[in-house]
């Protein structure tokens, strides 16, 4: 009887959460928003990632001869896909929702071919992030294991796949990619930070790379350290301005160990490094050793 009741109330209740205006919200406009497929979007960028690391991820039983046709038939599959949630994330933004949208079609099929290019630069640059957890973790026993176990390098994984269509200015599917990476290992890195060659995240845990973040070299961050904004400049309204330079600055074979946090744009120069649980809101000279006083 009780479930009868309760069942009585539903379609009420499906009216008022399908028919009010609830402002930022709000997805009624011409039949619907055409949103991106967040679960979609996660498949393709693991299906990249079987591509990076042939034999790591995906199909494992990859010989000479049937790397080229697994990696091939994997891109062909992924551009369709992937144009079709670009495409969207384009539309979400300019304003056009169901009906089609030239600009955007053609904007997300010239994405998609430059992406597609970039993918080569972007296996290079995680080939030297693998080396850096090697070389960098004596507790490592081959490269293989930082590829198959270690959250940082699945979380710079995602990144770097993410800051390309950042750089190509292709809304909502970079910040899809990085937080799902933030869920799944602890790490935060914001697809609009800019991070060198040979970079090492060890254990992970907590750490956050803000987006206007610039990191060099052969940069190693341990667990719970925070790169992050000081303060946020406002608007009449009292909302945050955006697009201000408002992290750190990380120069190259800097070392930042668990905990510490720096916020603000200041630089920290090349070869420092950063102590545990030190806060830091100004410039920190080259070849400096910062840490919490023991008296």
């Amino acid at each position: 009887m009780e479930s009868e009741n309760n069942n009585s109330i539903l379609p009420a209740v499906v009216e008022a959460l399908c028919a009010a205006d609830q402002g930022e919200i709000d997805w009624k406009k011409d039949g619907g928003r055409l949103l991106p497929s967040r679960e979609q979007v996660i498949e393709i960028i693991e299906a990249l990632r079987s591509v990076l690391f042939p034999g790591y991820f995906g199909i494992s039983e990859l010989s000479n001869s049937s790397i080229r046709f697994h990696v091939g038939a994997t891109l062909d599959r992924v551009m369709l896909l992937f144009e079709e949630q670009i495409k969207r994330g384009l539309c979400f933004t300019c304003g056009h929702y169901i009906k089609a949208c030239p600009e955007c079609t053609q904007g997300a099929a010239q994405i998609i071919r430059s992406f597609l290019e970039k993918l080569p630069q972007i296996q290079n640059l995680l080939a030297g992030d693998v080396r850096a957890a090697y070389e960098g973790d004596p507790a490592a026993a081959s490269t293989a294991e930082t590829i198959f176990c270690y959250p940082g390098i699945l979380a710079i994984t995602y990144y770097r796949l993410a800051h390309e269509l950042y750089q190509f200015k292709v809304p909502l599917i970079p910040r899809i990619i990085t937080e799902h990476a933030h869920s799944l290992t602890g790490i935060d890195i914001h697809p609009g930070a800019r991070i060198g060659e040979n970079f090492f995240i060890d254990h992970g845990t907590g750490v956050v790379v803000g987006e206007t973040c610039i990191i060099g070299k052969k940069v190693t961050l341990y667990q719970s350290v925070t790169l992050g904004a000081k303060s946020f400049p406002l608007t009449e309204e009292g909302r945050p301005l955006k697009g201000l330079d408002r992290h750190p600055v990380v120069e190259d074979r800097v070392i930042i160990y668990s905990g510490a946090t720096i916020l603000g744009r200041v630089v920290i120069g090349e070869g420092s490094i950063i102590g545990g649980n030190v806060w830091i809101t100004e410039d920190v000279a080259p070849g400096s050793r910062i840490a919490l006083s023991s008296g």
